[in-house]
């Protein structure tokens, strides 16, 4: 994190990391600060203060679109797609809403793309169910 003060847009966008994905800037900022100064904060600023804040569509909206797009994209973006999966649990999507938007993607990247989906939608739904599990011990 720099040492110059915050765009509205970042400030915007570390409260809607942070409500979606806790952590994130912190972890990219730990595995890519020393080779790319600013980075994690580029990306706080930029997806999530620019982007996903953006007026004109709901962001549960924008996160279905995201899970579709990378999707589509294959296999390579599964820790992406597990990232933006749970952000648009976060958000309020159901779990049928992403599968079937998952499922749509065979469409258009092929049904190894949409297979690598579901199960990275699989991943994320059991960790979900694991989480629930502990907090009702």
């Amino acid at each position: 994190m720099s040492d110059t003060p915050l765009s509205d847009t970042t400030e915007t966008g570390r409260k809607l990391s942070e409500t979606l994905n806790p952590g994130m800037e912190a972890a990219l900022e730990a595995r890519y600060g020393d080779l790319l100064p600013g980075m994690a904060e580029g990306v706080v600023d930029f997806a999530y203060g620019r982007q996903y804040a953006r007026p004109g569509l709901p962001l549960r909206d924008r996160l279905l679109a995201t899970i579709a797009a990378l999707t589509a994209l294959g296999g390579q973006t599964a820790p992406q797609l597990k990232i933006n999966i749970a952000g648009g649990r976060k958000a309020g999507l159901s779990r049928e809403e992403i599968a079937e938007v998952i499922w749509q993607m065979a469409l258009y990247g092929g049904f190894p793309s949409a297979i690598s989906g579901l199960n990275a939608a699989l991943e994320v739904f059991a960790a979900e169910d694991a989480e629930d599990e502990e907090t009702d011990r």
